[in-house]
């Protein structure tokens, strides 16, 4: 069977809007007080906030013309959205298929600046491979969840706090299946299964610096794929940074390697007060 590529682009957009959503509106009442979150659906997407988001990566507006087509008022509500909930800067991710064919004039009305790109993969699950490591591979057991989240946000440069309260609310989820990488007793690789609707989203992916280079990565992508497969998903998909010219991204070549294959790039656009 043939599957276009707009149908996988609607698949790609709303899978990562969907766990972005779960992860922030899970976020136990106490940190998302601290962190001032708020969710909210707009035009057949998602606009989510963090006022107090210390990294800047958390308030995004994403799985727009999917459902509903991308028009002026569309951004202007998105835009007006974070106007009211107080936030200083925010990121509108639109696949390029998906935007309309006046989008010079509506970044230009408000004011949206173009940011970093990523990169959107997909496969069927029996076409991702195996990929072996001396590491061992396989869900986290609960009694992690702490280590779990807070390797997550280390690797990343994210503070502990609040948003290891939000990654860890993630273990109460039926959606997300989380996976590690041990080697002995110690949590070195981690990684989150984002199960909706028939689609698996592989995202959250993150390994300790001295435990780099040993395949933890390809392996945990292995085992999401497998878990997919079992919960008889349809497509995987996953997305990774985009890399710049004449430099690579692991995390790109890791999914390639194992048998994504690339679906389109995607531009952020920046919103500033």
């Amino acid at each position: 069977m043939t599957i276009s590529v707009d149908h996988l682009t609607g698949l790609g957009e709303s899978s990562e809007a969907g766990f972005m959503a779960a992860y922030e509106s899970g976020t136990p009442a106490g940190a998302a007080a601290d962190l001032g979150i708020t969710v909210r659906r707009i035009g057949g997407g998602v606009a989510l906030a963090m006022r107090h988001d210390p990294t800047g990566y958390w308030s995004k507006a994403l799985g727009f013309g999917v459902t509903e087509p991308v028009t002026d008022e569309l951004v202007g509500a998105v835009v007006e959205f974070y106007r009211e909930h107080g936030n200083d800067r925010a990121a509108i991710q639109i696949a390029p298929s998906l935007r309309p064919a006046n989008w010079d004039e509506i970044t230009r009305r408000y004011g949206l600046r173009q940011g970093n790109s990523v990169v959107k993969h997909a496969a069927r699950p029996a076409e991702v491979g195996t990929a072996p490591t001396d590491l061992r591979v396989g869900p986290v057991p609960a009694g992690q969840a702490v280590a779990w989240a807070e390797l997550v946000l280390t690797c990343f440069g994210m503070p502990l706090g609040p948003l290891t309260e939000m990654l860890t609310a993630s273990f109460g989820s039926p959606e997300f299946h989380p996976f590690g990488a041990w080697a002995g007793a110690r949590l070195v690789g981690a990684a989150n299964l984002f199960v909706r609707d028939g689609v698996a989203s592989l995202n959250t992916g993150a390994t300790h610096p001295d435990f780099r280079g040993r395949g933890a990565q390809s392996a945990l992508i292995a085992a999401r794929a497998a878990k997919a497969a079992e919960l008889g998903c349809e497509w995987i998909i996953s997305e990774t940074g985009l890399p710049a010219d004449g430099t690579k991204n692991p995390s790109t070549d890791n999914m390639l390697r194992l048998g994504l294959r690339d679906l389109y790039h995607r531009d952020n656009w920046i919103w500033e007060r």
